[in-house]
This record gives structure tokens, C-alpha cells and sequence, in this order.
């Protein structure tokens, strides 16, 4: 491993592996399969391991044109999809899943300019398919994120294809680049591109929940909390996360309820309190059609085959960071 003075420290553990860089430390959990915390400057970013997701939550369109009957083993592998392999890289020397006995040959202490962890995961899908989401870490404790997914011909169309990242508290808001307003793949003629500013995590009160607060073409989005849940934590200063773009654009949503929590509420009052920040990061996105009524399907342009492999990109940057 590397040995200078720009760099991360590497912690082997039995069950996770640790990453300590500039200001923000990671933890990789080997169990739960993903990246399980993100602290910087003392402040925790997850309230559960980074997943893939392929459900947005289901409109009244998806219900009359049957959408969601059809694609609803994507439902499923939201919830159970497996994490069947894991590979840690260390200065681009193959490590594989580094645990007990071959962990016990590292010290506490040791260095390395890049740390790349990939997890492949089985969905919980008829045929299954495989997912992997890559980590790559630089000296600087810059994050990029990569996430493929492996076309099935055999496979219902997707809802959407992305990553989730669930934080502990409710944010007090979001800026973004990108599209004005909600919009959808084939809901985009009448956003502007510009930068823009959403204060706390507002839920369209639909009488049924449902999709809501997608934002496309997505150049980079910072998230800013100002609580804990450390009791300890007491300072009240606004503390940001920026997801950025890496090659292409993003689609995200940021609410205080995950799709299941909407699919599960057959009225707007059935809802939970907003306790958390739910930040759904897509590739790709199917859109939500309903041109002559609630029950037209969505046109084929905008609709998302599993046949077809699909990959995205994006850096994190944890704290402050001015977005280009």
C-alpha cells in the first residue's frame, strides 16, 4: 500500500471495512451489503445501508393501465434483492472479501491513495438478474458511486432503476441543478434548467399517495440537515451533502417517506410522521404517461425494458463543497 501524505486510512475489520479520509470516515458493512455509514465533520449521513432500488411508487395511471400488476416483482426486489459477492481493491491490488484469517495480517494503521469496494447483488426476481454497486474512494475522501445493472429479456419493464440513500433526520431543505418543478421522462416540456432551491421535504397531498417530487436532468443536488440524533449534538448548524453528476445527468427525489411507505397508505392521513430523509437517486426512470386518461399506458419512448443494460455514475461529497 501507499505511503504518503495525502491518503486514506484503511481499517480491515471482521465484518466492515473502514475508510478514514479528510473530515469523513466510511463504513462498509460485509452483512448488510453496502456502504452502512458516511460521518462527516461528526455528522452521520445514513439511517440505513445504500441499496438498489427499481420501484417508484405507484400512480393512479400505474393502477388503470395495470402497470403495476404486471412489473410487480420489481416491488419485491426493492425490498429482498441479495448481496452475493463483495470485492475490496486496495491501490488496484485484489483483496477480495478481506476477512478473517486474511484481515488479520493488517495493522491499524494502514495507508492508501484509492480504495475501490464492489457489491454484487442477486435481485429477488423470476429469473433473477444481477446488480452491482462499485465505491471508489480517492485520497481526498471523494466518493464515486457506479451502478450496473445486467439486462434480462425474460424480465417485466422496470419502474426505475437507481440507488437510495436514507438519512437519519428530516432536511430542512434542497438545492439542485436542474429541471423547475416535478418532472417526469415524459413531463420535461415545461421545466426550466436553472438552480433551485426547495425548502423542507414537501409531499403533494394527493387523496391516494403516491409518485411524487421527481426531478430531472439532474446536474448536482446538495442536501442540508441541521439535526442529529445524536442527543450530544447540540450545535443546530446546517451541515450538506452534494450528490453530482458524473458523464450524464440524474433523476432524484427527496421526501420523508420511501415508495413503500406511499404504496402502503390508502389515504394521505395514513402517512407516518416525517422522521427521515429518503434521497432516491435514479439512472433511469420510467414516466407516467396518462395522455387521453387516468389509464393510458405510458408511450414506449418512455418506458424502461429490462432487457437492456443500464449504468450510472455519481460523486458524493459529504460537508461542504461548491457544486460545478
Amino acid at each position: 500500500m501507499a505511503n504518503t501524505t495525502t491518503n486514506l486510512r484503511v481499517i480491515f475489520g471482521d465484518g466492515t471495512l473502514g475508510i478514514d479520509a479528510a473530515n469523513v470516515h466510511y463504513i462498509f458493512s460485509y452483512e448488510k451489503g453496502g456502504l452502512e455509514s458516511i460521518v462527516s465533520h461528526g455528522k452521520e449521513w445514513l439511517y440505513r445501508p445504500i441499496r438498489p432500488i427499481f420501484w417508484r411508487a405507484t400512480t393512479d395511471n400505474d393502477r388503470g393501465n395495470h402497470f403495476s400488476e404486471d412489473s410487480a416483482m420489481w416491488l419485491g426486489a426493492d425490498q429482498f434483492t441479495r448481496c452475493q459477492d463483495i470485492n475490496v481493491q486496495v491501490d488496484g491490488e485484489d483483496y477480495g472479501l478481506p476477512i478473517a484469517p486474511l484481515n488479520n495480517r493488517f495493522s491499524d494503521n494502514e495507508l492508501a491513495d484509492t480504495v475501490k469496494i464492489t457489491f454484487t447483488f442477486q435481485t429477488a426476481t423470476t429469473p433473477a438478474t444481477a446488480v452491482t454497486i462499485a465505491y471508489e474512494i480517492a485520497a481526498d475522501g471523494q466518493l464515486t458511486l457506479t451502478s450496473s445493472f445486467q439486462g434480462n429479456a425474460a424480465l417485466p419493464e422496470l419502474p426505475a432503476f437507481g440507488i437510495q440513500l436514507i438519512m437519519p433526520t428530516v432536511a430542512t431543505g434542497f438545492e439542485y441543478d436542474g429541471l423547475s418543478g416535478e418532472t417526469y421522462p415524459d413531463r420535461m416540456a415545461g421545466g426550466s434548467r436553472g438552480q433551485y432551491y426547495v425548502g423542507g421535504l414537501p409531499v403533494t397531498p394527493y387523496l391516494v399517495p403516491q409518485e411524487m417530487g421527481m426531478h430531472m436532468q439532474t446536474r448536482w443536488l446538495t442536501v442540508t440537515r441541521q439535526r442529529t440524533l445524536n442527543n450530544v449534538d447540540v450545535d443546530a448548524q446546517p451541515f450538506s451533502l452534494t450528490v453530482a453528476m458524473d458523464a450524464q445527468p440524474f433523476a432524484f427525489s427527496c421526501l420523508p417517506y420511501t415508495a413503500m411507505e406511499l404504496e402502503a397508505a390508502t389515504h394521505v392521513e395514513e402517512l407516518p410522521l416525517a422522521r427521515r430523509t429518503v434521497l432516491s437517486i435514479y439512472g433511469a426512470v420510467r414516466g407516467v404517461g396518462g395522455i387521453d386518461s387516468w389509464g393510458a399506458n405510458v408511450q414506449p419512448a418512455y418506458r424502461l425494458t429490462a432487457a437492456d443494460d443500464r449504468t450510472f455514475t455519481v460523486k458524493l461529497y459529504p460537508g461542504a463543497h461548491e457544486a460545478n
